[in-house]
């Protein structure tokens, strides 16, 4: 399975108040409930295990465009045979429905382990998403030091909510969703395993954490954040704080111990059980993961063209630009890491296992809207202790896991081809005046642009929340459909009629509406199909062969692997692609212009991101002018 499986598609911005509702999504609304957390979270509906037939009779749909007739006809006839009754499909069926009963969630442990736990790919570029956030202007490191304590201190604002139980719950029209992912963001961290990692929190801890690390020129601090009092520092306490941190590290011939966790997660694994041998390392490396979150104050990277800039902060967000930059001044297994750039350019990167994009959009729209309050008054100075530095000892062997990183690293740089830009010559407000989704729009553009490329439709994911639920992650909304297959093909041909190319690009948008509106209520195909495949491995001595099927294979190589992720503040995620041939593609639709961020690999010679990035562009223009210049028909 693929770890890089997505953020959450929740298909309207979250908003403050009321929201009138539209279409089949409804959008997002917030309201206040104050310690109403588990109360609230018990509330909140199973996930069900949809029925079998629908789940078999929807795979076979996804299938249609994307293999062809010889192998689609053999694999209905095996999934005849998997439905028979009394065969082994109602069987497996039985059990999940069994599981579900007997679990808050069927699906939630077994999706932790398959997509993030047990995949061995490095972190970086494989799974964890960067956040590139609007460029700021620092004159010196001075700039970068306050913006880096109003950072924090926003962050710790949020926590405020979060350890209040005053956080905002989130609403999918009258429906409240699952909000037990933003009391996993904070203090918590990947542990790397030779075979599987494991994921800790320490929020529940009798002595909570208190502080958050601080790295700069590759030296780790620990930061207390708050008074003796438990009141947080304020931004001028930490400011002054950050000013000891940087004066205290100012040699750059220091070691990058944080690359060690950019490796292979097995051989991460070994080094990491060298390195807590000792035990200053044991302790240093203890203090990394309990911290609240990371700031990563960053070396400033080679000034680039401003078209260029998103691009190359994009790739800083994903991998810190390779051992000779800014890879070694992280920790990735860290679940939040903030970069603050002495250039000015920030973002973050996040570790996927505990959650998706929405929680951690909704923290930096809200640090964001902090950051922009005035300062507060200040403060009464009292002397603050000295930061503790983290201490490593280096062992020649932890030199050579420490090179051996550095190498692996360089090879990943250069293989991430990247390309962020901006659409700006209009945003979710035409798709919205033409009454279409607006992301329901934009995919059929990727399609398009995919289609004009390759000349074939490929395997689509995007992400679909399923926090309706308890416990609620994400299933796969397939946007290629037999309406989209249909409306690409026809798009581009001189015998149709615009008519008629307007009635499929209405009735591929309406079917990917409709598959999107299954997906969040828990009746999409590939949760349930991997979960059959997880109880045909726990029950039964041979999997069935349906999952042994070319077609099951094909299904799941995702060469678009898409995210939709909304936000308020002007910024925008990026991922790499899941699969060598593929692409990452993330969005973040404003109302006159959209953020984009294209991934594939150099190693690849068939993909190129800024060739696809380009295809998106004129594929959203040409289906603008498409809507434009075709005389509105009774649809």
């Amino acid at each position: 399975l693929l770890a890089m499986l997505g953020q959450e598609l929740i298909p309207k911005q979250i908003k403050a108040g009321a929201v009138k509702p539209s279409g089949l999504v409804k959008p997002v609304s917030v309201t206040r409930i104050a310690g109403r957390y588990l109360a609230h979270q018990e509330g909140l509906p199973k996930l069900p295990v949809p029925p079998l037939q629908q789940t078999c009779e929807h795979y076979l749909a996804a299938l249609t465009p994307i293999v062809d007739p010889e192998e689609l006809n053999h694999t209905r006839k095996l999934l005849e045979e998997f439905q028979k009754p009394g065969g082994v499909g109602e069987r497996l069926q039985k059990g999940l429905e069994q599981r579900a009963k007997k679990m808050e969630n069927w699906l939630s442990d077994w999706w932790l382990q398959t997509a993030y736990l047990d995949y061995r790919m490095p972190v970086v570029v494989h799974s964890s998403p960067g956040v590139v956030l609007p460029r700021m202007e620092f004159s010196d490191r001075q700039g970068q030091m306050r913006y880096a304590a109003k950072l924090i201190a926003g962050v710790l604002d949020f926590k405020s909510m979060i350890d209040n139980e005053t956080l905002p719950v989130e609403y999918l029209g009258a429906k409240p969703l699952c909000m037990n992912q933003y009391y996993k963001v904070l203090s918590s961290c990947r542990i790397p395993g030779t075979k599987r990692d494991t994921v800790v929190n320490y929020t529940l801890d009798k002595r909570p954490p208190t502080h958050i690390t601080v790295v700069h020129n590759f030296q780790f601090f620990v930061l207390d954040v708050y008074n003796s009092d438990a009141t947080p520092l304020t931004v001028d306490q930490i400011y002054i704080q950050l000013e000891k941190i940087w004066n205290s590290s100012l040699q750059t011939n220091k070691e990058p111990i944080g690359i060690l966790t950019s490796n292979h997660r097995n051989s991460w694994g070994k080094a990491y059980n060298n390195l807590i041998k000792d035990k200053t390392n044991k302790e240093s490396v203890r203090a990394i993961q309990k911290s609240i979150f990371t700031v990563c104050l960053d070396a400033p990277i080679p000034r680039v063209s401003d078209d260029m800039y998103r691009t190359r902060a994009g790739v800083q967000m994903l991998h810190g630009g390779g051992s000779r930059w800014n890879s070694g001044n992280r920790w990735f297994d860290k679940t939040l890491q903030f970069i603050i750039g002495e250039d000015g350019t920030c973002g973050l990167i996040y570790e996927h296992a505990p959650a998706e994009g929405p929680p951690i959009v909704s923290l930096i729209d809200h640090v964001v809207e902090y950051m922009k309050k005035s300062e507060m008054v200040r403060t009464p100075m009292v002397p603050l202790r000295m930061p503790q530095k983290l201490r490593f000892h280096i062992t020649p062997e932890i030199k050579k896991d420490i090179e051996e990183a550095k190498q692996n690293m360089n090879i990943m740089v250069h293989d991430l081809d990247m390309k962020v830009s901006v659409f700006s010559h209009f945003g979710k407000d035409f798709p919205k005046s033409q009454k279409m989704s607006p992301d329901a729009f934009i995919q059929m553009a990727l399609q398009l642009a995919y289609y004009r490329i390759y000349k074939r439709c490929c395997p689509t994911y995007e992400s679909a929340s399923l926090r309706m639920f308890r416990l609620g992650r994400t299933d796969t909304i397939r946007s290629t459909t037999i309406d989209s297959d249909k409306f690409v093909k026809a798009m581009d041909d001189p015998a149709k009629h615009n008519t008629e190319k307007v009635a499929l690009l209405d009735k591929a948008v309406k079917a990917h509406r409709a598959y999107t509106d299954m997906a969040i209520r828990g009746q999409a195909i590939d949760r349930h199909l991997l979960g059959l495949k997880l109880q045909a491995i726990e029950d039964l001595a041979a999997l069935p062969e349906i999952f042994m099927d070319t077609s099951y294979a094909v299904v799941l190589h995702f060469n678009l692997s898409t995210s939709q992720v909304p936000a308020k503040t002007n910024c925008v995620m990026c991922f790499g692609p899941v699969v060598p041939d593929g692409y990452g593609v993330c969005y973040n639709p404003m109302d006159t212009h959209i953020n984009f961020a294209v991934s594939a690999f150099n190693s690849c010679q068939d993909t190129n991101a800024a060739r696809l990035a380009q295809a998106l562009e004129d594929a959203l223009l040409d289906i603008k002018t498409l809507l434009e210049q075709t005389p509105k028909a009774k649809l």
